[in-house]
Formats: structure tokens, sequence, C-alpha cells
């Protein structure tokens, strides 16, 4: 067995939480490798995903389905798999187990009978759009997936607008352009943000700008409806909503105005306006219609 894939200490076997790529499968790190080759069980979100990633690294570990709807029955075997003093690795679809993903009731379980739970660390979709975004600020906040509806999703979106540190916020492609208009309307149009899409996949996509511009920007298509999709809702020195409210606007129409000098500077190189809108759009999350209208009447 590899070094540093055996734990030592406790009773029975140890329970590894291995983080996986969240996009490209380049990003695994060669310790997550050693364990998961030399474990022999490997219980994971959706075992179709963990193969891919095994097949490439050619890993023939036995695996075992472990999910949100896995019946308790399936902890009681993972549990005694680590009872008789078998290790174990767990891995989700992508990224670190019980980070909004299957695995936290397993690690409490088994830590509660005296045993091993040891973390293999990895790449995060968190991390990754904290520092991508460049607009949390020195603290922020990780809400992970909202409530859908009703009065606790009220709760928790007023609670960021007051707060003002960044929230970094999971959400599915489909309700994007909700939850945005949701923050539009508890943290003010103003508050900057930033949707990250698909990260380190080949198709990622991170629009910064206002959550009013962002909302926008899902609406108009800018911004695509699919893949796994992070929110961060930028730090606020003024707290719920802004208390400088003018300052917030100038900011505003400062970005507005360098994102029209952008476009016409694009334009002046060659460029069609509708591209060049385009891509500014991407970039800034400003409405790539505004950008088109506001840059051909001048």
């Amino acid at each position: 067995m590899a070094e540093g894939a055996v734990g030592t200490g406790g009773i029975g076997g140890t329970l590894f939480l291995v983080a996986t790529p969240i996009g490209n499968l380049g990003d695994v790190t060669i310790r997550a490798l050693e364990v998961l080759r030399a474990v022999p069980l490997i219980a994971a979100e959706d075992t179709r995903i963990a193969r891919r990633l095994l097949s490439r690294y050619e890993i023939g570990t036995r695996t075992l389905s472990y999910h949100a709807r896995s019946g308790p029955g399936r902890q009681v075997e993972l549990l005694a798999h680590l009872r008789d003093g078998a290790d174990l690795a767990l891995v989700t679809d992508a990224g670190t187990p019980a980070v909004s993903d299957p695995g936290s009731e397993l690690a409490a379980a088994w830590a509660a009978e005296g045993g091993r739970v040891e973390a293999i660390p990895g790449a995060s979709a968190v991390l990754a759009a904290v520092a991508v975004s460049g607009l949390a600020g020195p603290q922020w906040v990780f809400e992970g997936f909202l409530p859908r509806s009703g009065r606790s999703r009220r709760d928790r979106l007023a609670a960021i607008a007051a707060d003002e540190r960044g929230a970094v916020i999971f959400e599915a492609p489909g309700r994007l352009r909700a939850t945005l208009a949701d923050l539009v309307a508890a943290c003010g149009p103003t508050r900057p943000g930033a949707v990250c899409r698909e990260l380190t996949k080949l198709h990622e996509q991170v629009v910064r700008g206002s959550l009013a511009g962002l909302e926008a920007a899902a609406g108009d298509g800018t911004i695509l409806a699919r893949g796994e999709v992070v929110i961060v809702v930028g730090w606020s020195s003024g707290g719920a909503r802004g208390e400088d409210g003018g300052a917030a606007e100038r900011a505003a129409a400062d970005d507005e105005a360098s994102a029209l000098a952008a476009v016409e500077a694009l334009v002046i190189g060659g460029l069609g306006r509708a591209e060049a809108a385009r891509r500014v759009a991407a970039a800034t999350g400003i409405p790539r219609r505004r950008l088109y209208r506001v840059g051909a009447s001048r």
C-alpha cells in the first residue's frame, strides 16, 4: 500500500475523504491517486463519473455507489467494512466529499465510533471561484445551495445582504436567473458579483459585473444556463444594499463607460460592433444589447 494511504490510530480502517477534479481530470493530486489505488473499496456518488477518473489513471479498485438517495442500509454496509479493519475511500462527482455533497453523515458516524477520518484535499470550486472572481474581499462566507423557496430562502438572502463579507453560492443552471433576481432584490442592483460557470472545463466562463448586470446577462443568454455554476456576491463595506448608494451608482456608471470604450476600441480595430459588444458583455456582465445600442447611437 502506498505511503500515506494507511491511517494510523483509532479503530478499524481509515475513511479517506478524497477530493476529485471539479472539471479537468488533470487536476487530481498524486496523493489522491495513491489512495484510490491502495484502498480495497471506493464509495462513489456516481460510479459512472468516478469510473472516468479511475480509467484515465488505470485504477481498478472496486466501486460502490453512495449518494444522497442511498438508503440507510448502504451506510450500515460501509461502516461494517470499516469496522472489519478495511480502508475506504469516499469520492463525489466533483470536489471534496461533505462540502454540499454526500459524506458528512458517514464521516460523523465513523468518527463517533472512534474511527479515523482523513482528508485528501484537492480541487475546490469554492476556492477557485473566490480566486478567479477577484471580488469576494478579505473575508467571505460559503452559503452552498440556498433553500429553494419560502421563509428560509428569504432569511438567507437577507443575511447575505446585511453581511459586508462576500458570499459564495452554488446554484443549478436552470435556477441561475431567478436566484440572481432575488439577490438583486435583497442586496441592491449595484452590488458587485460574478458568475463562474464550468470552472476548469473546456467552456469555462467567468462573468463579472453588478448583480443587475449579471441578471440581465443570464436573461439574454450571455451567461449560458448550462453546467456547474458558482455565484460570488462581492463584499460591500456599506452593508445591506450599501450605505453610499450614490457612490455605488457612480461606480456602475464608470464601469459602463469603460465597457463602452472597450467596445469602441474593438470596433476601431476592425471587429464588428455586434461581436465587440458580445465579447465585452461576456467579460463585464453588462448586457450585450445595451453595449450595442448605446455604442451604435454615438
